[in-house]
């Protein structure tokens, strides 16, 4: 497959988006909303992931999940939600990007739903709050939570998943590609050997999800 500059024809403007694509619906154009209503809020209940998306001064991009218990997301009031921070790998990629860029969109999903609800805002890093208490799990009180002030709110529709057959078991073909111990080896710590990272990723991992590393 050719990545020659000349194979390939860009699309420079919005208007030739918009002759190419068409437009929205008006439905579709003003849904976004500056508060949570009622279904946000069930629906921020029931969530147990997130996507979160931020960009760094010089416009590199990040996106980070975070997942928890099904309402792990706090809301603080209609315009405000708090996300606590757990043990991981010490990048801190998604919050470099927010101290020199506070924007961030959220991508909450649903297990088995093929709609999401989406959340774009300006977030700022807690390191202390009375709500910090109100997330523990496992005895685990993050040490840092993401507070976002929501500037859009909105649900998006399902066709992504439907078309991907995301959530459909007989889809799944998760042993299609090596181990994410394999995968270690190969690209990130080839001086462990297998046996060790197969126990690394094995069953005590999931039983250290919320113990500091």
């Amino acid at each position: 497959m050719t990545t020659e500059p000349d194979a390939f024809v860009d699309v420079t403007s919005e208007s030739e988006l918009r002759e190419l694509i068409g437009e929205p619906a008006p439905y579709t154009r003003d849904k976004a909303r500056t508060a949570l209503h009622a279904l946000d809020r069930a629906w921020l209940a029931r969530s147990p992931l997130c996507l979160i998306a931020t960009s760094a001064a010089d416009g590199s991009c990040d996106v980070s999940p975070k997942g928890d218990p099904p309402g792990f997301t706090l809301v603080l009031d209609d315009r405000t939600l708090a996300i606590p921070d757990r043990p991981g790998n010490k990048r801190l990629d998604g919050f470099r990007n927010i101290l020199a860029n506070p924007r961030v969109g959220l991508i909450y999903l649903l297990p088995g739903r093929g709609d999401t609800l989406r959340i774009n805002g300006r977030a700022r890093i807690v390191r202390e709050a009375p709500f910090l208490d109100e997330m523990i799990v496992r005895r685990n009180r993050p040490k840092l939570a993401l507070v976002v002030e929501i500037e859009e709110v909105f649900h998006h529709c399902s066709k992504a998943f439907l078309r991907s057959h995301t959530w459909d078991p007989d889809s799944w073909q998760p042993e299609a590609l090596p181990s994410r111990a394999r995968i270690a080896q190969a690209l990130e710590r080839p001086a462990d050997s297998l046996a060790q990272l197969e126990e690394h990723y094995g069953p005590r991992y999931a039983e250290g999800l919320y113990e500091a590393n």
